[in-house]
């Protein structure tokens, strides 16, 4: 066999540190761009399954409805009603408070002779309420709070629901919401 012939390939310096045609890599580099990029990766991952599994379990909502809106509750307003008579008692101990409320339902249409003031048995009621018997007498009662300038209505039968000649009453019990000599810890409860 017969050696092959020489050519311009076979006079590559050898100082040049290359080998064929390749190039050496750059030690150590390649390991630490793999690992953070490895760091990156697993880090979006594991913020997209948290999100994933918020939007599962529907604590997330990616689409919210804009149609759905709470409805205002309607306010329940009362009935004013001048043909029912008015027991008013005070249960503060300012003197006066029946009286004067009194005059401001006869000033609002009631007449003298259905509203009745007087004294509670009890100076230490908390809240003016104005008290009804039949449960179909609640938006007269309301009508007569609304009128008194805002007071809580509640049924009961503590006290008597008509009068002597069978006439719807109601009875309203001031409370010391109202009073100028209040003390501090009121009681609620029936006064008479």
């Amino acid at each position: 066999m017969s050696k092959p012939s020489r050519d311009r390939f076979d006079d590559v310096p050898r100082s040049s540190g290359r080998v064929g045609a390749h190039r050496a890599e750059a030690p150590g580099m390649n390991g630490w761009v793999v690992l953070l990029w490895s760091f990156v990766a697993a880090l979006v991952l594991i913020i997209a399954g948290i999100f994933g599994s918020l939007v599962v379990m529907g604590r997330i909502s990616l689409f919210p409805d804009a149609g759905q809106s709470a409805a205002p509750t309607p306010v329940e307003t009362g009935v004013v009603d001048t043909s029912i008579t008015v027991m008013i008692l005070n249960g503060t101990p300012d003197e006066g408070l029946a009286t004067q409320m009194r005059d401001t339902l006869v000033t609002e249409g009631w007449s003298a002779d259905d509203v009745f003031a007087g004294d509670s048995s009890s100076q230490d009621f908390a809240t003016t309420t104005v008290f009804y018997v039949d449960a179909g007498d609640e938006l007269a009662a309301r009508g007569l709070a609304d009128v008194l300038g805002g007071a809580a209505v509640q049924q009961s039968d503590y006290y008597p629901g008509e009068t002597e000649d069978g006439r719807k009453q109601f009875t309203v019990v001031i409370g010391l919401d109202r009073s100028s000599s209040a003390p501090e810890t009121p009681e609620d409860g029936p006064a008479s």
